[in-house]
């Protein structure tokens, strides 16, 4: 294509930018709290060219890595691409070579053979090191002082899996990093890889096992205990993709699952429950361990939330028309059986986000983004076409729940969470928000966040001098991380 298509994958807060800047000393309204130190990553797909078909999608386009640096109140921003072998080739063609989403047998010649991923999902930082992810391939090291890309990395040759997750798991106490991937063994297979770093970055446990059906596994959690992954009916096909089709296919009628095994033992002990047919979800808040239960808490919909995945299984559902709630799942490890118990626990909603301290274990609160009732209706954009437009905070334990709403017009994104070093001081938020401003003009701003009041809203804005395109996740990475990257000093670029 000459240029790109007016969809809502290409227009509104997903229209293309495409441009790497780099800013100093940013406008701030209000005081930035002084522990409020490091870097807010974020990960923007943003296409450097028009797409080969016109029904192409937000998800294929090239990853961005952003960072937002923040110290002694004053801010800095910069955005540049993730140089992966599909960025590099199609930059230097000028045109695209890669076809339809994660469907190789549609590619130009040129491309065949080549790494399709464009690492625009997650980033993300472990054992001093930063990475951009997206689930279809390798991650790619990022220089996190110059936003450089370092290279594919498959932790020097050990990793096996062709494929890294973009929702990994950090123990907060061990400092390990619990990933997977699926697709693991090529396109369509089953297999999925699951893998432990410890804290030192090294690669020291790689085990594989056959998930029911090729499924998108897009997210996975652990206790102090388990690793559990959700399986739900979004299905890819290889005779659908070799006929020139859809990579996932939603099946409403098919069931789910859940694998569940001991974090440290053998893919072999894996228990398997099953689950109500065409359910999903993509993004889990926490799963954590009470005596012999597991409770994993989960944003859950009756049905696959991107309208993409749903058509090309034949289902037409409005994107208003989905049901489902933030809920848990409570699992017995001491019975026998394939069922569990579920409970909704709060409004609709994605996105969520935990205190690092807290993962795999109880947690007193979480974040997740969800719609204000009073806000109109949503802004186009984001990987689904509709933003968010308010954020809740909810107390699982006593099922409190607070709303920071915004006004119409406004859209907003994941969130980051920054703690503090009061005992008695839930720490804070960052999130980038959205205005519309006119037909197709927006104007964005960094907001920070009291995180135990939502309610009262910002306390601090960056406005942004130059239009955004709505990010996928974001990662905080302190000045003290930042300070021991692998990356040596020498090696930045000033």
């Amino acid at each position: 294509m000459a240029n790109f298509p007016k969809t809502i994958h290409f227009t509104g807060l997903n229209t293309p930018v495409g441009i790497e800047w780099s800013a100093r000393n940013l406008d701030v309204i209000g005081d930035i709290p002084a522990e409020v130190d490091g870097a807010f990553f974020r990960a923007v797909p943003d296409p450097a060219v028009p797409p080969m078909f016109a029904d192409d999608i937000v998800l294929s386009g090239d990853g961005m890595v952003a960072r937002f640096a923040i110290s002694g109140g004053k801010v800095d921003y910069a955005i540049r691409y993730v140089e992966t072998e599909r960025y590099k080739l199609e930059r230097e063609a000028r045109r695209a070579l890669f076809g339809q989403y994660r469907n190789p047998f549609t590619d130009d010649p040129a491309a065949q053979g080549k790494d399709r991923t464009v690492a625009n999902t997650t980033p993300v930082w472990h054992a001093g090191r930063l990475f951009m992810t997206k689930e279809d391939g390798l991650g790619y090291e990022i220089n996190p002082h110059t936003l450089e890309t370092i290279g594919r990395w498959n932790y020097y040759g050990a990793l096996r899996s062709q494929t890294f997750t973009a929702h990994p798991r950090i123990d907060p106490q061990t400092g390990e990093m619990f990933f997977f991937g699926y697709e693991a063994g090529g396109l369509c297979t089953k297999d999925v890889a699951y893998c432990i770093a410890d804290k030192d970055g090294n690669l020291t446990s790689e085990q594989w096992f056959e998930q029911p059906y090729c499924s998108t596994i897009h997210d996975f959690a652990i206790s102090e205990k388990y690793a559990i992954f959700p399986i739900f009916p979004t299905t890819a096909d290889l005779e659908r993709l070799k006929a020139g089709g859809a990579h996932w296919a939603h099946q409403q009628e098919l069931e789910s699952w859940v694998g569940i095994m001991p974090r440290y033992g053998k893919v072999e002990e894996m228990r398997w429950f099953r689950g109500r047919p065409g359910i999903s979800a993509f993004h889990l808040v926490n799963a954590f361990d009470d005596g012999d239960l597991v409770h994993l808490d989960l944003c859950l919909s009756d049905t696959n939330a991107f309208g993409f995945m749903r058509e090309a299984g034949g289902i037409q559902r409005d994107q208003r028309e989905i049901g489902g709630g933030l809920t848990r799942w409570t699992f017995d490890m001491s019975k026998d059986g394939e069922s569990y118990a579920e409970r909704v626990m709060g409004p609709p909603g994605d996105m969520p986000r935990l205190r690092d301290v807290d993962q795999g274990r109880p947690y007193r609160a979480a974040w997740y983004m969800s719609m204000n009732p009073q806000g109109g209706p949503p802004l186009p954009g984001g990987p689904v076409g509709a933003a968010f437009n308010a954020m809740l905070r909810i107390e699982p334990g006593n099922g409190r729940i607070d709303m920071m709403p915004l006004d119409f017009g406004m859209a907003i994104s994941e969130p980051v969470h920054v703690p503090s070093a009061t005992p008695d001081h839930d720490g804070w938020l960052l999130a980038v928000v959205d205005r519309q401003s006119g037909d197709d003009m927006f104007q964005s701003e960094l907001w920070i966040v009291e995180a135990e009041d939502i309610a009262k809203g910002a306390i601090a804005r960056v406005p942004m001098p130059l239009p955004m395109r709505a990010q996928v996740h974001g990662s905080w990475v302190s000045r003290a991380q930042l300070d021991g990257a692998r990356v040596q000093q020498a090696e930045r670029v000033a």
